[in-house]
């Protein structure tokens, strides 16, 4: 379901990066935001991230935080340290859950938190509430 203020909004210029070392998450991922227009990129590790946030510019990463070499959070750290990428729209899905790791997401400077199992309406109306943002910093 697209959430109702987003219906009529066009996401064809977004990029959106999703970062997760399980294969099936990522396949999980896409087909739950297949109904929206944006450009999907894929990573599987956090090296990746970084390499595809250098090319690609993407108005939101989808970041996964157990990760094996660059785990999320040393990722969320690196863009942010970055004054190209500070503004990103970073979003953490994660099975991680405990309060620590939640507050250390934000304190990192992750926007938003989402634990894993992933519930669809909330990852979309997440989604589409940060493309907007992201919308408004470009305009």
């Amino acid at each position: 379901m697209i959430p109702y203020f987003a219906q009529s909004y066009d996401f064809s210029d977004y990029n959106v990066l999703v970062v997760d070392d399980v294969p099936l998450n990522l396949i999980l991922v896409e087909k739950m935001l297949a109904r929206f227009n944006f450009k999907l990129r894929k990573a599987a590790n956090g090296q990746q991230a970084l390499d595809a946030v250098a090319e690609l510019k993407p108005d939101l990463i989808l970041l996964d935080l157990m990760m094996p070499g660059i785990d999320g959070f040393e990722v969320i750290r690196r863009l942010r340290a970055n004054p190209d990428t500070t503004d990103l729209q970073i979003v953490i899905l994660s099975a991680l859950n405990s309060n620590e790791d939640v507050v250390k997401g934000f304190n990192l400077g992750a926007n938003d938190f989402i634990m894993k199992p992933i519930i669809m309406e909330k990852l979309t109306t997440c989604v589409v509430n940060y493309l907007k943002i992201a919308g408004a910093k470009k305009s």
